[in-house]
């Protein structure tokens, strides 16, 4: 972190966008230390705000105007500059390095993927997505704490991402994308089980302390992959996902362990 972080009304507005658009992520902030907070929000607002900025227009030359505002605010970051006012800038420069923003600028180049209907070229080319979506977030987190885990944090954000692919196929193909390299079942199921497989790798030494805020975000994969993976037709059916119970009872036992 660059400064110490305050939970100021721009943080506050932060947690408020984290609270509509991705719940389960904001569930897991709440879930850790409260110090933790004003440095997570920024983060995913900005995560929040740049993965719905293709969607909010049907114009790709929008959409890449939308993404460069990002980019060219993320500039202001990394080279010192005066940064413009805005209620997730503002407090986001806080909480970043010149080299977590250059990360995190590589996360809105892969989002360009969004903006277009042409399918993945190849598994490489999604594993990439993935890594540099769900994983570079993941990264630029953890090092917003003060820990530096990379490997780990990769694996565990690229779980995440996919999980949330996943459950994101139906929607996708209903906007006539091709989200799937390969499509059929016992595909999927193997795509699901490399999701697994990294989250374990990612388990495998102790999360430390420092980081585990951050790593509390991938809390549902696991559940989520698995069902891909004992009835991949759930991803096409859009039926993945915990009860609001199940969901409960996951977020504690998380919360409690430090494992996801």
């Amino acid at each position: 972190m660059t400064t110490t972080p305050s939970f100021d009304a721009d943080v506050t507005a932060c947690a408020a966008l984290v609270e509509r658009g991705d719940p389960e992520r904001f569930a897991s902030v709440m879930a850790g230390p409260v110090a933790a907070r004003a440095v997570l929000f920024p983060i995913y607002a900005f995560n929040l705000e740049v993965a719905r900025a293709p969607w909010v227009t049907s114009e790709p030359m929008i959409g890449e105007m939308r993404l460069q505002w990002w980019r060219d605010a993320l500039d202001e970051i990394r080279e010192g500059r005066t940064v413009r006012r805005h209620e997730v800038v503002t407090p986001l420069a806080r909480v970043l390095t010149p080299g977590t923003a250059e990360r995190l600028d590589a996360l809105i180049a892969a989002r360009r993927w969004d903006l277009y209907r042409d399918a993945f070229e190849d598994a490489g080319h999604f594993a990439q997505y993935l890594e540099r979506t769900g994983g570079i977030l993941m990264q630029v987190a953890v090092a917003a704490l003060g820990e530096d885990v990379p490997e780990q944090a990769m694996d565990a954000g690229y779980a995440l991402g996919l999980a949330g692919f996943l459950r994101a196929v139906p929607e996708l193909e209903s906007k006539g994308r091709v989200p799937l390299v390969d499509g059929r079942t016992e595909a999927v199921a193997v795509l699901a089980q490399d999701g697994l497989m990294r989250l374990d790798r990612a388990m495998r030494v102790p999360v430390p302390q420092a980081a585990r805020p951050a790593l509390l975000s991938a809390w549902a994969a696991r559940p989520v992959l698995r069902q891909a993976v004992r009835d991949p037709r759930r991803v096409s059916q859009g039926t993945l996902g915990l009860s609001e119970l199940g969901k409960r009872l996951r977020l504690l036992r998380v919360a409690a362990t430090g494992r996801v």
